[in-house]
């Protein structure tokens, strides 16, 4: 009977050595703990269709030495949208957005005339880079970059963006025009949570 015990407890203890070694070799850089391919994010992790808002303000054109050039009156922008990622770093958006008041692009319906690219990292951050193109309220050409946090378990996306291409307009003083300057100021947050149906993800 005490053989057995001592044999028991040996297992338990062969056991409990091996997953501490590998915990240690998957830490924060990866599998090996220097930057190998087993981190805690992928573009794997966001995949299927996900619901976004965003809200901010479009405040103007950037010109000549990344200086802001205010419009005449800033926007204020709410938006929701649906975004399908394809779990390989594509994604496809449909989108309706209110911009000063009125609805963007004076339609009040969705706008399914957008594409993008995505990119997660293994420590769950990442970029999103969203694309018009033609046949929407939006003229083709207009780009929108986020930067991201993805939760871990691939739920919830929370992003800010960095760089908005518009594709006409001036600021409020004339001095910077589109489409020589074509870069527009705003500050805009986005998150997105994933549509769950009959609680399966």
């Amino acid at each position: 009977m005490k053989i057995k015990r001592v044999g028991i407890l040996s297992a338990t203890a062969v056991a409990l050595l091996l997953l501490s070694g590998a915990a240690q070799a998957d830490g924060p850089g990866g599998h090996d703990g220097h930057g190998g391919s087993r981190g805690l994010c992928s573009n794997a992790t966001l995949r299927g269709p996900y619901a976004f808002t965003g809200h901010g303000e479009i405040i103007g054109l950037i010109g000549p030495n990344n200086k802001v050039f205010p419009y005449a009156s800033t926007s204020i922008l709410d938006d929701v949208a649906l975004v399908t990622f394809d779990g390989t770093g594509g994604f496809t958006r449909t989108d309706f957005g209110m911009i000063g008041g009125l609805p963007k692009g004076g339609l009040t319906t969705f706008n399914p005339n957008q594409n993008g690219t995505y990119t997660v990292n293994s420590d769950c951050t990442g970029t999103m880079k969203i694309v018009y193109t033609a046949g929407g309220a939006v003229p083709a050409g207009v780009e929108t970059d986020l930067n991201m946090v993805v939760a871990a378990d691939g739920t919830l996306v929370e992003s800010v963006v960095y760089r908005a291409v518009t594709v006409s307009g001036a600021s409020g003083d004339g001095s910077v025009t589109c489409p020589q300057f074509c870069e527009q100021a705003v500050q805009e947050s986005f998150e997105g949570k994933k549509i769950v149906v009959y609680g399966f993800r």
